[in-house]
């Protein structure tokens, strides 16, 4: 199997469990609705610990640009690799959101709530601050790869390390999560948001574009300062694309505190 493939599928398994886990606390009629952030958190944790387990000795199971393009900030990977990662990855994602919307079709129809709806799918600020979302985006993304990077540099029982993983993505949804539903992943957001745009959901609304880049650049960024504070911090340096991240990210944050103290 091809690396693509294996981030296709990896990224099609974490998406399909992780939306359905949305699609279960929150549609209509489902017996899981309103089971609470709890569970929402240790189901994504779950969801990518699988996702790992699935494709991890293929391709790594990056499952996510931010962690790829990371690893190529930090020299792990090379950078020819990175756009076909991407886009096995993004289409993952647009397929385990369609097969999401397949597994609670009655449903979609009986949830009146055009917001709840597209929250099964991808992101949104819990206050719409776009300087501050963009900034919470960032650090769940840094705290992640800061905190792959250091998973990576332990030794573990053969097979743990997808549990660990899981570990983190849950600890990060419980700590980080509640401003902006934690996308942490560009492919996390934008292939689900492109599949609820283009997908005959019943009364689905408006799929929210303007808010869709947040999620995007905010990982990338984010990603990329957690790469380089780790090999600041643990190795002999860092690229210059890693000081671009670490000085574009304390901008965003700069601007995150003008915005909320402006008026």
């Amino acid at each position: 199997m091809s690396v693509y493939l294996a981030e296709f599928i990896g990224t099609a398994i974490l998406l399909y469990f992780g939306n359905s886990i949305n699609a279960a606390t929150t549609l209509k009629f489902s017996y899981a609705k309103d089971s609470g952030w709890i569970i929402t958190t240790i189901g994504w944790g779950l969801a990518v610990t699988f996702g790992i387990y699935a494709v991890g000795e293929i391709s790594g199971a990056h499952l996510n640009p931010a962690v790829t393009t990371s690893l190529a900030i930090a020299g792990e990977l090379e950078w020819s690799l990175v756009p076909g990662y991407i886009i096995a990855q993004v289409l993952g994602a647009m397929l385990g959101a369609s097969l999401t919307w397949v597994q609670y079709l009655p449903h979609w129809g009986k949830t009146e709530d055009q917001g709840a709806k597209l929250g099964v799918f991808c992101t949104s600020g819990a206050i719409d601050q776009k300087g501050s979302n963009l900034v919470s985006e960032m650090l769940g993304t840094m705290i992640l790869i800061f905190g792959l990077l250091m998973i990576g540099a332990n030794k573990f029982t053969e097979g743990l390390n997808p549990l660990v993983v899981g570990g983190l993505i849950a600890i990060i949804g419980m700590a980080q999560g509640g401003s902006t539903g934690y996308a942490i992943n560009p492919a996390r957001d934008f292939g689900p948001r492109l599949t609820h745009f283009l997908l005959p959901i019943k009364g689905k609304g408006d799929s929210n574009w303007a808010y869709s880049w947040v999620p995007v650049v905010g990982p990338i960024i984010g990603g990329g300062t957690g790469a380089a504070l780790y090999y600041i911090a643990f190795k002999d340096g860092v690229h210059i694309l890693g000081w671009i991240s670490i000085a574009l990210c304390a901008l965003a944050v700069i601007y995150a505190i003008y915005e909320e103290y402006k008026n």
